[in-house]
Order: C-alpha cells, then structure tokens, then sequence
C-alpha cells in the first residue's frame, strides 16, 4: 500500500511553505492532528511508512536539510481542557496547572512551585500530547521512571525511559526509537543525559525540556545534587526547546536560582500556597519524663489502625527497628531505606502501595513520586534536616484531601545528628548551609504561633492562621480510634519522652 496521499502532500506542502507563512504551517498542523487520529482509528488504511510518517507531528515537519528547528512551536489545535477530560480523565485544572500548561504552549519557560500532591506532572504530559515531538522529563527518581511509564502508557501516552537499570540491547533498541520519533514522553535522570540519553536525544526534536524536583540544581536548595549543575545548558544542547522547571517546595531565593542556573528566559512564575488546611500539625518535642518516642510512635499509629502511614527516621538502624517494633506490636509495617537491595524495595512499595503494609519505617529515601492518595499520617520520630524537606515529607499524606495528621517528634539531639551527616560532606560551603537548615528546622518547631502560617512565611508566603488545622490553633482535636472518634488534648508546645 502507498503512503496515504495526505502525507505525501503535507511532505510537500511542508518543503514549500514560505518562511513566516503562519497561516499555511496551522492548516498543515490541523491536517496532522486529523491524519494521527485517523491511523488511531484506522490503522489499516496506512502502510508502515505511512503510519510512521504520521507518528508525531514533528516527523512530518521537519525543514529542509533535515535539522532541528530552534523552538520549535507546532500550531496547537486542541483545547487543554478537552484533552485534560479526554485524555486523562479529569474534569478541571486544579491551581497552578492551567497557568504552566498554557505558558508551555505558548512557548515560554514557565517554574511552578507546587505542593507535594499538587499533580506537577500534569504540567508537562499534557503539553507532550498537543505539542507532539518528544518532551523530555529530566527527574532524579530512577527507581520509580517505569512506574511513570507505565502510568502513561494506561492513558495513551507513548513513553519510555532511560537509565542506567537497562541493558546494552533494550537501551540500543530505545535509543533507535526515540531517534524515529515513536515516543512523546522520554524520562531521564541528570547523570544521563551526558551518556546514552544524551546521544538519543541528539538525534530527536524536543518540543519542551521538564526539569523535576528543580530545586536539586540549587546549592540554596534543601536537596542539591551535583549532577543537576549539568543541566545549566540544555536549552542550547537541544535546540533551543522551552524549559519547565518544577518542585515542591522552593523559597524565593532558590526560585532565582533555579531559574539562573537553567538558563530561562523571562519565565511565567506560579507559586502554589503551602497551606494544605486537611493536614493536622502537631509538635511534640521529646525528653521528660512521659512515654518515649516508640510508645509515642505506637500511640499514633493505632489511632489509624488500619490506615496508611509512613514514619520518617534519620538512620537507616532506627528505621528497622521501629518496624521490627511496630510488627511485634500487631501492626502491619515495613522498613524502606537505601540500604536495601533494589528488590526488595520494590516488595516494600508494593506492599504499601497494594494494602498489605499498613506503615512503611524509612529514611527519606521512601516517598518521592509515590502515587497513594489516602495516607492517613506522617510521624517523624526524628527531625527533618531542613523545613523545605519536612514540607516534601508531611506533602505525602492526604492527597485526597482527606484529613490526615502529621506528627513531628523532635529534639536538639537530632540538630546534632544533622551535623554528623554534615561532616560527612566535602564541600564547605554545603555543610554550613545543612547546619543552617536544621537549626532553622529546630526553631520552626519551637516557635510558637500557626504552624501553617510558620510554614508560609519561611517560603515567602503571608498566611492567616489556620484556626483549626494545626496543635497551635486547635489544642483539642478529634483523631480516629478503632471505637470511633475520641476527644484528645494535644498542647502546642507538649513535651513526651
């Protein structure tokens, strides 16, 4: 069978389209629009050629002599909104999405500074859909790229990975995709793209660069990674492709520097608010002469019996112990930490994710891109180094806006553990700025007002106090038993051992 005659005139159409014919470039997009939903429909009235040349938009549009255009900005048919209830079958934007999803379209550089649970992603999978060509996803979480895959493929999305768990052949076999534009979506850690996912990515038109976890090219960051400093010239590397940077939880001077270090231009800027009012803050400092931290910890839990959870610990050995505990005390838990064989993390997160793990013990090594709805709690039973990470963490309980209790034990024994793991650093500067992290943590959690308002101000953010949502506004708060709701009293600066 021939190519369908539609192709070989938009090929044609396409070599001699005068420069700066804006009009003729959109009829030729609507026509690849139509012909891509046809070969959906009716894949046999195209031959293979056919079927490939119509794969992607940019397959078909590319100029003459074959190069990358700088920019590219296909004309885009569809409304996000529609394809928002079509594609991935949600009813609205929710704040913060709409605003990304347009400037990207547009073709601006765009940050979004949105909360743990805000759907990020979305900023950037939409937009791979309309603008076709290959959108790349820069994110530091390997472990959990074929689950995101996966996720893509269950609404239609064509997407893959690269990363260092693949063997030479299945990656040989990715990059020659990539390279003949089957895929929308390609995720990739920093590390990466100065190997294989580098070289793949060469040979492809990128209609848009997505930099998760963005505050990981921050030294201000609470997470900086060395590897992200690499990625300061990728909108020259891949043909001038806008950028669309994304964290949780930045404040205004990492925002600035995010946006420095990724080279953006002008970028349209939506912060999110940190004030989530369905999470239940409470402080509970530790030492005294009351119950310690595990009793603490087990009193909490059985409040949710049944219920998901996670408890957070700063060493690897308090997370197995706190699950060995919690097991001896009837509770369905687990430990996560890095230490761990790959393997049998995944049996951890599967069982947490499936329901036959009420509690997972971990390092913060366990969370980042974990898609459960309905955690019920986050225990610290030690200090977070840093307010930005303490927001990531307690982010994971209650995406589905149900209320959900985020407990914080703590002490000035941990800010002392925080600077042993600084020690361990190499650079100066960055150990004084981990020291500087976890003291300010430390005076978060003895200040004494809103918790939420707290939290709003260390990210820039003016708040009114929450009046019910934290152990500062609401000292007696009602928190689930097995017999049904109690009354409890929880003092805003309470001291248990």
């Amino acid at each position: 069978m021939k190519p369908h005659p539609d192709v070989a005139a938009l090929l044609a159409a396409w070599r001699d389209t005068p420069a700066g014919d804006e009009d003729l470039r959109a009829r030729i997009g609507a026509t690849v629009a139509a012909l891509k939903n046809l070969r959906r429909d009716r894949p046999e009235l195209f031959s293979p050629e056919a079927a490939r040349l119509v794969r992607p938009a940019p397959d078909v549009a590319a100029p003459r002599g074959g190069q990358a255009p700088q920019a590219p900005r296909p004309p885009v048919q569809a409304d996000p909104t529609q394809v928002l209830r079509d594609v991935f079958g949600f009813p609205s934007f929710r704040p913060g999405q709409r605003e990304l999803v347009d400037a990207v379209l547009s073709g601006r550089d765009a940050l979004g500074v949105l909360p743990t649970g805000s759907g990020k992603s979305l900023t950037y999978q939409l937009p791979a859909r309309m603008l076709g060509g290959v959108t790349l996803v820069v994110s530091p979480l390997i472990a959990l790229m074929k689950d995101q895959v996966e996720a893509m493929g269950r609404v239609g999305l064509r997407a893959t990975f690269l990363n260092s768990a693949l063997d030479a052949e299945e990656r040989r076999s990715r990059v020659a995709a990539v390279r003949r534009g089957e895929y929308e979506l390609v995720y990739a850690a920093p590390e990466g793209l100065e190997g294989a996912a580098g070289a793949a990515l060469a040979g492809a038109r990128l209609s848009l660069v997505a930099v998760d976890e963005a505050h990981c090219i921050s030294h201000w960051g609470h997470d900086f990674r060395p590897a992200y400093r690499n990625l300061a010239g990728l909108r020259a590397r891949f043909g001038g492709a806008p950028v669309l940077a994304l964290t949780a939880t930045a404040t205004p001077k990492v925002a600035t520097d995010i946006a420095e270090q990724l080279g953006m231009r002008a970028p349209a800027l939506f912060r999110g608010s940190v004030f989530r009012p369905n999470l239940q803050l409470h402080v509970v400092k530790k030492g005294g002469d009351g119950p310690g931290s595990r009793d603490e910890i087990l009193d909490r839990v059985r409040a949710r019996r049944g219920q998901s959870g996670i408890v957070y610990c700063i060493a690897r050995k308090s997370a197995e112990s706190v699950a060995e505990f919690l097991r001896s005390r009837k509770v369905k838990s687990m430990a996560y930490h890095a230490g761990l064989e790959a393997g049998e993390r995944e049996r951890v997160q599967d069982a947490f994710l499936g329901g036959k793990a009420d509690v997972v013990v971990a390092t913060v090594a366990f969370g980042m891109g974990i898609d459960k709805p309905d955690i019920r709690y986050v225990i610290h039973r030690d200090m977070p180094g840093s307010v930005e990470g303490y927001c990531q963490e307690i982010g994971r309980a209650g995406r589905d806006g149900e209320p959900s209790d985020c407990v914080l034990l703590y002490s000035w024994a941990d800010v002392m553990a925080h600077d042993r793991l600084a020690e361990g650093t190499d650079d100066a500067a960055t150990s004084r700025l981990q020291r500087q992290k976890a003291r300010a943590m430390f005076e978060w959690a003895e200040a004494s007002g809103c918790r939420h308002r707290l939290l709003g101000r260390h990210f820039g953010e003016e708040i009114p106090p929450c009046g019910s949502s934290c152990d500062a506004c609401a000292p007696a708060r009602a928190v689930a038993t097995r017999a049904g709701l109690v009354r409890r009293a929880v003092a805003p600066r309470r001291t248990r051992g």
